[in-house]
């Protein structure tokens, strides 16, 4: 574990940093690979990164953004993240750090919260590695969910972490998939 990393919360004041952050690198395993400026200036004006519903914070090591993090949906019971890592610094173990972080974060800051979910394409191996070191578990595969650039749908799969799951250092699997039962047949 780096110790030198920290979690930033992100401010209005950081646009335009944000701005450059999205639009200067390609996310293959996102809903869209590229960002243009004014689409992420116009994420920043909707209040995507902040709010009631949302936190965003910026992964910092020794003063250098070297990452971003966001959650959505924390008025639920079951608030989702997206998170981002430029190429460059990919590989090297933070988004497992960033993930660990953000569980406990979502855990310790949101009572009411039961778990917390995330989604990533069937074949970001990385993530899906991810996703399982850090206690979560896969609950769901969609088929032909996630259109990208190139015109190529792919599968996507959905994990989640329990609190309870998470409070005892233990990991629930799911049920059976094949649990529905049609009288008759």
């Amino acid at each position: 574990m780096d110790m030198g990393i920290t979690y930033e919360r992100f401010e209005p004041a950081h646009a335009d940093e944000l701005v450059a952050f999205l639009s200067g690198d390609t996310w293959p395993f996102h809903g869209r690979d590229v960002v243009e400026p004014d689409e992420a200036r116009r994420w920043i004006d909707e209040g995507r990164f902040g709010g009631d519903d949302n936190r965003s914070f910026w992964v910092t090591r020794a003063g250098e953004r070297v990452g971003f993090v966001r959650l959505m949906d924390l008025c639920d019971n079951a608030p989702l993240f997206d998170l981002r890592i430029p190429a460059e610094r990919r590989g090297r173990g933070l988004g497992a750090q960033t993930l660990t972080w953000l569980t406990r974060y979502v855990f310790d800051e949101f009572p009411q919260v039961r778990r917390v979910e995330g989604n990533t394409r069937q074949d970001n191996t990385a993530m899906r590695r991810t996703f399982r070191r850090c206690g979560y578990v896969q609950e769901a595969h969609y088929r032909e969910a996630w259109p990208a650039a190139d015109g190529t749908v792919h599968d996507a799969v959905g994990y989640a972490i329990l609190r309870r799951d998470w409070e005892a250092g233990t990991t629930t699997t799911v049920p059976v998939w094949n649990d529905e039962r049609v009288a008759g047949r």
